[in-house]
């Protein structure tokens, strides 16, 4: 058998690193899970990583993908049940390939009712704004988002207005998000506009930050003492390059939470988030098959369109 997978082997722009190998699909190892993908999202968190941006904590060559959803073919006999069962086989190799060999302890069941698309992307996002809000509670509190179009920060302000914000407030870069974050209880803020955006901050209790650089900054410079300011992405590239010490400010990565998480916790993490996203309006998807991978990073990096998404 052989396997397709994408890998970089350098650092730089994903769309000149990134390479469509084919290679001897060798037998799992001991212990391991074998997983048949049928489709992987592409998201910003997927494609940072090519750039270099943590170089430190990556080893080249490396498979690209952190989240995915695929059918198990082979599993050991402590989870012979999972056969033929689809899950999410996450926390190990990437999952840009046709089959990705997983801890089987760590692999999510779908529930037969949720759809693969749903599936697919129901990891980093959807569990990066669960924790976020367990962590910082939002009942009572005015929020902020920045970034407000993507689907971590609109999972974000929705299920906030659900646990009782009085207030949530999206900055958002594309009119075409306009519409769907009125229809999430957000409320727009055009990054645009400076005098806007400085009102937002400085009305906010609690904000969560995904862009870092220029926007994160004015946020930043712009709250009040005594709120509080969450960075969980840097979609901008740059880092923070003003400091309001009269403010909490934090940062989140997901990965710190699950170093310390147990495999039960981690399983039942999902099984709330099953719930939330079968009742959730997640943003459209548009398929690509894999030979038609640059294509589908193009499609990506346009504003307002459909989740990109790759088919094996």
């Amino acid at each position: 058998m052989q396997n397709s997978s994408f890998r970089y082997h350098a650092f730089g722009q994903p769309i000149d690193r990134i390479s469509l190998e084919i290679s001897r699909l060798e037998p799992p190892a001991a212990g391991k899970m074998r997983v048949a993908m049928s489709l992987v999202p592409v998201n910003p968190s997927d494609l940072i990583p090519i750039t270099g941006a943590y170089a430190h904590r990556i080893q080249l060559p490396a498979v690209v993908g952190y989240e995915g959803v695929g059918r198990v073919i082979s599993a050991p006999e402590s989870h012979a049940v999972l056969v033929g069962r689809r899950v999410l086989p996450l926390r190990g190799a990437g999952t840009w390939q046709a089959y990705v060999d997983c801890d089987p302890d760590l692999a999510i069941p779908v529930p037969d009712d949720v759809e693969d698309h749903i599936a697919a992307r129901a990891y980093i996002n959807p569990l990066a704004a669960l924790t976020m809000l367990d962590r910082w509670p939002v009942s009572g509190k005015r929020v902020l988002l920045s970034g407000a179009g993507s689907m971590c920060a609109e999972l974000l302000g929705s299920w906030a207005r659900q646990q009782g914000a009085v207030e949530v407030r999206g900055i958002y870069r594309s009119a075409s998000r306009i519409t769907r974050l009125l229809s999430a209880g957000i409320e727009p803020v055009p990054m645009d506009n400076p005098v806007a955006v400085r009102r937002a901050a400085d009305d906010a209790d609690l904000v969560f930050d995904s862009l870092g650089g220029p926007v994160g900054s004015a946020v930043l410079e712009g709250m009040r003492p005594g709120s509080v300011f969450v960075g969980y992405g840097l979609l901008s590239g740059q880092g923070i390059a003003w400091f309001n010490t009269a403010v909490s400010y934090h940062r989140f990565h997901l990965r710190d939470t699950l170093a310390t998480m147990s495999a039960s916790a981690w399983r039942e993490q999902f099984q709330r988030l099953w719930p939330k996203l079968s009742e959730a309006s997640l943003p459209p998807v548009q398929v690509f098959p894999i030979a038609h991978w640059k294509e589908a990073l193009r499609h990506a990096s346009l504003p307002g369109a459909p989740k990109s998404m790759l088919s094996f």
